[in-house]
């Protein structure tokens, strides 16, 4: 078994969160969206793999979020390993209460017709 302090920290999405819990015991806590931010910090770029290819993740972790611009390594992960952490960005997703109309610069009509919000949890596969 690798040493906890070797694994990479895996960054997930709501599906790729899913197929890395295969097999194991998990713990999961929420997130701040500043200590994630901060969890990010800790680690060095080639010590954090990207598990996921939505781009609109990665503008939440560096646009919204306010981390360091990164390019973290892309890999598709099945299993956690004992003792590797992850941060899961999970999206979700409403209906718009109101739709209201507005003008684009360009002075083409936008319609808003849903709701973005983010949070984050931590994952920690314990055995």
């Amino acid at each position: 078994m690798a040493n906890a302090k070797d694994l990479p920290l895996l960054l997930l999405d709501n599906s790729s969160m899913m197929s890395v819990m295969n097999e194991g015991v998990f713990k999961c806590y929420n997130l701040s969206l500043h200590e994630a931010t901060q969890l990010l910090e800790v680690y060095e770029e080639d010590q954090i793999l990207r598990c996921f290819s939505n781009q609109e993740i990665e503008t939440v972790i560096f646009d919204y979020l306010g981390a360091k611009k990164r390019n973290f390594t892309y890999k598709k992960i099945r299993n956690m390993r004992p003792g590797q952490d992850a941060i899961v960005f999970k999206l979700y997703v409403t209906p718009s209460e109101s739709q209201p109309i507005i003008q684009a610069d360009d002075g083409v009509e936008a319609k808003k017709i849903q709701n973005v919000y983010v949070y984050c949890q931590y994952l920690s596969r314990i055995s």
